[in-house]
Parts: structure tokens; C-alpha cells; sequence
């Protein structure tokens, strides 16, 4: 119970820290690289040099990258056949593709399902949502939008991501069953120790709704997609593959609540740099998370009943 409300305060201080004029404006991009830069390589570096490596794991690696090819295959379809835009389309289909299983799954996964279902997030985020967001986006922004980008440009911002640096070394390490212990291990648990509320303070700094913001059709219909209909496209399927072991169990549950996540922040950041309607990609993340946490919790107790 303390960690959902760590979750709840640490997303109403960001709000409430919007109101004070001498907080920094870029207070957010601050926080976000701290995440990115130490905090989330801390977090590699815990967790997936100790994962016990196996086949069942290739389940949630593959969440982010189902989630987004079933995005662009529906709304490359519908919106073709409605006549929508095409930057309607490709907003949706990179809004509607991409889960926040980083700044806002890490921390809601870890307060739901500990240690160990963390370790499950950080695999559908890195491999997951880290690398279709540094391809499968950046081509469809680029299909959808005015810029394109060379296939070496994609290439090198994948490589040189810090979080994804890191990722590849947690892995080099378990291969190679190099144990991370000592003054090192604690150094690494105190940076990874706060995740859960810088993460959710940058959130709530960057959570802005106006009223009038929310009549229009596109954002209910990406909401909907990402909220309720992908997800539940992931829990019959794998609700259809996974046993019922413990490990099973696991994995089932943090990858339908990982595809249930509001729609990423870099989504927003992608779709506003190919100027595809960045309004509206705002409003899906801006809207998209604090909504999230009502029906996250409708997907946690359905959860609990079936397993």
C-alpha cells in the first residue's frame, strides 16, 4: 500500500510544483536525463546481469513490438479506408504503438510486483519499447511525416542511447557470469532507489490538460486503442501461451500491465519533431497517464481473478 501511494504523491508533487514560479521551467528535461543517463543504467545493470536467462523471456521482449506492429497495421488500415490525414495516422499509429514501460511502468511495476517484476519490465522496455521506438517509430514518422532520416542515423542514435549502452553490458555480464556485489551493488541500488519518484515527479510536472482540449475524436480513439484494446489483445494471447507456473504468472501479468501503460513520452517528442499533429500527441500522453491509472487498475484486479 505505501508503494501505490509513493506512486499517487510523487505524480501530485510534479503537479503541484507546476504552480511555483521559481521552479525551473526545464526541471523536466533535467529530471528525464538524470533518468536516463544513471538511473535507468543502474537499473540494467541490477537487474539483467542477475536474470536467469531462458526461452519464456522472449514473451515480454516481444509485448512493445506486437503492441506497435498491431498499431500500424490498424490504423494504417482504418485510416486509409476513413480517409484520415496522414499525419493523423502516423501520430496515432506512434502514439497509439509505443507504452511508457520505462518512467511509468518501472515504478508502477516495482510497487506492484517487487524486485522481481521489474526485472520482467526492464526486458519489455529495453529490448521491447527501447528499440522499436529507435526504428519501427522513427520509420513510420518518417512514411507519415515531411522528414525522412537515413537508416545510419537510425542506426547510431540506437547504439549510443545510454540505457540501451548499458543494457548490452547487463547481458555481456550474465553471459559471462560476472557478479555485481559490495560497495558497487549498494552504489547501484541508492541511484535505482529513486526511480519511482523522480520518474513520476517529471510526469507530473509535464501533465497539462485544459478542458477544451478533450472534444476531440482522435484523442478518445487512441485512448481507447492504448488503454483497453491492446492490452486485452495481449492478455487472451498470452493468456492462451503462458502456464501456470509462478514464473508464468509473472511474466503474464507484467506484460499485460506493461501494455496497458499510457502512451510513451517519446512518442509525443517524435511526433512533434515530424509534425504530426503534436497537439494531439500531446494530449494522448498528457491525458493518457493520469487516465491510465484508473483503468492500470481495472487491468491489476482482472488480473488477480484470472491467475
Amino acid at each position: 500500500m505505501s508503494n501505490i501511494l509513493l506512486v499517487i504523491t510523487s505524480i501530485l508533487v510534479g503537479v503541484l510544483l507546476q504552480r511555483i514560479k521559481e521552479f525551473p521551467v526545464e526541471a523536466p528535461k533535467a529530471l528525464n536525463a538524470y533518468l536516463i543517463y544513471v538511473v535507468l543504467p543502474a537499473v540494467s545493470l541490477l537487474y539483467i546481469s542477475k536474470l536467469d536467462l531462458n526461452p519464456s523471456l522472449l514473451l515480454p521482449i516481444s509485448v512493445a513490438w506486437i503492441v506497435f506492429s498491431l498499431s500500424w497495421m490498424l490504423f494504417g488500415y482504418v485510416g486509409k479506408k476513413l480517409g484520415w490525414k496522414k499525419n493523423t495516422i502516423g501520430c496515432l499509429i506512434i502514439c497509439g504503438g509505443l507504452s511508457n514501460t520505462g518512467f511509468v511502468g518501472y515504478p508502477i511495476i516495482e510497487a506492484i510486483y517487487g524486485a522481481e517484476g521489474l526485472k520482467i519490465a526492464v526486458l519489455v522496455d529495453q529490448p521491447g519499447s527501447f528499440l522499436v521506438v529507435s526504428s519501427l517509430a522513427i520509420i513510420v514518422a518518417s512514411l507519415y511525416g515531411a522528414e525522412k532520416m537515413r537508416k545510419r542515423d537510425i542506426s547510431k542514435r540506437m547504439v549510443l542511447f545510454p540505457p540501451f549502452l548499458f543494457f548490452i553490458l547487463s547481458l555481456l555480464l550474465n553471459v559471462f557470469q560476472v557478479e555485481i556485489r559490495g560497495v558497487v551493488q549498494d552504489i547501484l541500488e541508492s541511484f535505482a532507489g529513486t526511480l519511482t519518484p523522480i520518474a513520476l515527479i517529471a510526469v507530473g510536472l509535464q501533465i497539462k490538460i485544459k478542458v477544451k482540449d478533450i472534444k476531440d475524436n482522435f484523442l478518445w480513439i487512441g485512448l481507447i486503442h492504448k488503454l483497453l484494446l491492446i492490452p486485452f489483445v495481449i492478455f487472451l494471447v498470452y493468456h492462451w501461451i503462458l502456464g501456470t507456473g509462478p514464473e508464468q504468472n509473472l511474466i503474464f501479468k507484467v506484460s499485460v500491465m506493461e501494455a496497458a501503460m499510457a502512451p510513451m513520452i517519446t512518442s509525443s517528442i517524435i511526433a512533434t519533431n515530424y509534425n504530426l499533429r503534436p497537439k494531439l500527441a500531446s494530449l494522448l500522453v498528457g491525458i493518457g497517464i493520469p487516465l491510465s491509472f484508473f483503468t492500470l487498475t481495472g487491468w491489476y484486479y482482472l488480473l488477480e481473478l484470472i491467475r
